[in-house]
């Protein structure tokens, strides 16, 4: 799980990716602090700590290649490609939001980048993302569709019925467990027999991999390997990335308080930071330097606030979009 990061990617790809993890990171980090002032009242549940796993995934993906996503989706729709302002709109519940304002956090949708959707409903989109590879092995289409979803999903049958449907029919689709080892408020070790989640693959006939998921490098490539299989008609992958998130279940707090965890494990993920582990490689291998870093950091930070006040400005929806954007 300490394996060094890999030098076979390339400075300017690493580069890229650093750049999206950071404002996964401070995107967050932003909504947390509106979240604390009662700014945005949406239920979040936010993806720090764990930015290495949607960046290195999506980055192996195609613009045509669909992602589902879970109830904690905010760095599944940016490292996809979703619009900034579009996603901190929903956050407020306004009209210009990525669903319209009608979904909030958990319900984030960028069909234009390839997300048609998440759901708060745990392992609720991991069969749909069977349905769409399904759907392009008989459109002989060469995409390809991704289910993200929690340790908490490996609960559910929903998810081995959908392993078995998608080796059997050997579709064009990867599973990518993000196991944060916490399900709501317990313990992946009280509530799963056998926390080894990739195992589970074996009974499927197919491939499972369990990856560092707070290595970039180690994410890429496993996932890139994933989808190349899984474009070529060779089947699909179980990925389980360990990673941890830095908050609690929902909201902005590390909820140590409430002694669900220790305040030495925190500290323990925390110094395996994702952000700060690669920003370091960068550094030492000379591909960026601490001025651009800084430029990052600012340009960033500027984008967002720009994100906020678009929000701000934003008109809710009326009576009148009651019955647009769904289906009839």
């Amino acid at each position: 799980m300490k394996q060094p990061l890999s030098s076979s990617i390339s400075p300017e790809l690493l580069l890229k990716m650093y750049v999206t993890m950071v404002k996964i990171r401070k995107f967050e980090e932003r909504v947390a602090d509106l979240v604390i002032s009662k700014e945005i009242v949406t239920p979040t549940h936010l993806y720090i700590g764990e930015e290495a796993v949607a960046t290195g995934v999506c980055s192996t993906l195609k613009k045509q290649d669909y992602v589902f996503s879970t109830h904690r989706s905010h760095g599944h729709y940016l490292a996809k490609g979703g619009d900034l302002k579009a996603l901190m709109a929903e956050l407020y519940c306004k009209k210009t939001g990525c669903s319209r304002g009608k979904g909030g956090s958990m319900h984030v949708a960028s069909p234009e980048m390839g997300l048609p959707g998440s759901s708060a409903i745990v392992g609720g989109t991991i069969p749909i993302a069977v349905g769409a590879a399904l759907a392009f092995s008989m459109q002989n289409s060469d995409a390809i569709s991704a289910a993200f979803f929690g340790d908490g999903a490996a609960h559910e049958g929903v998810f081995y019925e959908s392993l078995n449907f998608a080796s059997l029919k050997k579709l064009p689709v990867i599973f990518v467990c993000e196991n944060n080892l916490y399900c709501t408020h317990l313990s992946v070790v009280d509530t799963l027999a056998d926390t080894n989640i990739y195992k589970k693959a074996e009974a499927f006939a197919m491939p499972g991999v369990r990856i560092d998921g707070n290595d970039i490098s180690e994410v890429y490539e496993t996932a890139k390997r994933a989808v190349e299989n899984a474009r070529q008609s060779r089947g699909p992958t179980l990925i389980e990335a360990m990673t941890y998130r830095w908050r609690g279940h929902v909201g902005p707090y590390d909820d140590l308080d409430k002694g669900l965890r220790s305040k030495e494990e925190l500290d323990c993920w925390m110094q395996r930071c994702p952000v700060r582990k690669l920003e370091k490689h960068l550094l030492k291998q000379g591909a960026t330097s601490q001025l651009e870093i800084n430029q990052i950091h600012k340009t960033i930070s500027e984008e967002i606030e720009k994100a906020v006040e678009f929000a701000r400005e934003s008109p809710y929806p009326d009576e009148n979009d009651l019955l647009h954007d769904v289906h009839k």
